[in-house]
């Protein structure tokens, strides 16, 4: 470990610096020579390294998700040339360079942080050794010996035996015991933070190897850090607990806020994007409008969720808009046009045709252009018998009820009666 260590010697100097640097600003308020001052320092130091990661953190998750978006072909492509393994990686590595995905940026933040890692530990290294190092000098050095984070030194290990520990002015057991709590709660924030990605940040809609590989690593990576945990100094341990939790709640942040499409985690986020938009009626926030305007774009290609959070606005009356932004319209409703491009149309609302007067209807008005047959019809069955056109000419040509006895008792029907015969007696 001190090889590979020493290989990052060019930055120890820079660390111990920063440690330095926070160690008299928490020395003021705890005391130079307390865990506290040296404790906070490391925390402190692991905090501005991540946020200096930041944007490779950003770019972690974009190079993820299109890995994710890309498991399919690559599925296929293993697939068709399953017996020709050239071929096969000289496909994938087209795929990956006609989409602009790079399979090492997910590991970029881990790889950026990896020099601080070992600088922090050969500075700790150094420091249990009674070696100066860095910007570290010797008044510094026996502060940081008599430091102790809950009874334990913070150069020591699980692994040293009592007089390395008496050395530090220190027992064994108390050593032990604190090490190990904090090997179990880093190894336990790691499980948790990939765990919470496989369950609730994964589209759940495409099984591909990803996903088997990804679990693997959920259960390898805790295991892996309760072997390695053990050869750490306290210090180290600090540091690396602190940047799991930092992940943790990174990760948190970003299924919470900015899930990947199709997993549960997207879900969740439109049902409550739905509940805030139709109560107040607009998006809050610029992520919301890059969101909505991703989901408007994807158009006929929506998943399950998001056709879902279309159909809620419209039910109450809203349309989400290309920009991102939400509109009011009554009975508005988000379309895709034949080109593919997302226009937001409203459904007109339905006209009722006004109804002619009585007098109208007597006077033998026309009707109006857009007056449906079904009214005209009903406004001449509601007309009296005698003011309908060819009414006298049905009277004339039919008999009445009068007529029809009088020609059933024997009389002829429309001419001259017969006489009746006198009666023979």
């Amino acid at each position: 470990m001190d090889t590979i260590a020493s290989l990052f010697s060019f930055i120890t100097t820079p660390v111990s610096w920063v440690i330095v640097q926070f160690h008299s600003v928490y020395g003021a308020i705890f005391g130079p020579d307390t865990g506290w001052a040296w404790g906070l320092s490391i925390v402190s130091l692991v905090i501005l390294i991540r946020i200096c990661l930041i944007p490779l953190f950003v770019k972690q998750i974009k190079a993820t998700r299109a890995m994710q978006t890309l498991q399919p072909e690559m599925k296929k492509i293993q697939e068709r040339y399953k017996n020709d393994k050239q071929r096969q990686s000289e496909e994938m590595m087209k795929l990956y360079k006609e989409t602009g995905t790079n399979p090492l940026s997910s590991c970029l933040p881990i790889l950026a942080q990896s020099p601080f890692f070992f600088a922090l530990y050969h500075v700790l290294n150094s420091i249990a050794n009674n070696d100066t190092i860095g910007v570290i000098n010797e008044s510094l050095l026996k502060s940081a010996q008599q430091a102790h984070i809950f009874g334990a030194p913070l150069a020591a290990k699980f692994t040293d035996s009592s007089s390395d520990v008496a050395a530090l002015d220190a027992s064994l057991t108390t050593v032990r015991i604190v090490t190990a709590v904090m090997i179990v709660l880093m190894s336990a924030s790691q499980f948790y933070t990939q765990r919470q990605l496989m369950t609730k940040n994964v589209d759940t809609t495409v099984k591909t190897p990803f996903m088997q590989q990804q679990k693997m690593l959920m259960y390898i990576f805790p295991v892996m850090f309760a072997i390695f945990g053990i050869n750490f100094p306290v210090g180290v341990l600090v540091y690396w607990l602190t940047t799991n939790v930092w992940t943790m709640g990174q990760q948190m942040y970003v299924i919470r806020n900015n899930p990947t499409p199709g997993s549960k985690a997207q879900a969740a986020y439109l049902e409550r994007l739905t509940k805030h938009v139709t109560n107040h009626g607009k998006t809050r926030s610029r992520g919301e409008r890059a969101i909505v305007k991703a989901i408007v774009a994807k158009g006929r290609d929506r998943n399950e969720y998001e056709r879902k959070f279309i159909n809620g606005l419209s039910k109450a009356g809203l349309a989400a808009q290309t920009d991102g932004t939400v509109v009011k319209g009554e009975g508005a409703v988000a379309t895709v046009a034949e080109d593919g491009t997302p226009t937001t149309t409203a459904t007109p609302k339905r006209q009722q045709p006004k109804r002619q007067s009585k007098a109208q209807r007597h006077s033998g008005a026309p009707r109006q252009a857009d007056e449906p047959m079904s009214l005209r019809k009903s406004d001449e069955s509601d007309e009296p018998e005698d003011a309908k056109p060819g009414a006298a000419k049905k009277d004339a040509s039919k008999p009445s009820s009068g007529g029809r006895s009088k020609a059933q008792s024997g009389q002829r029907k429309g001419g001259p009666q017969r006489p009746k015969s006198p009666s023979k007696k």
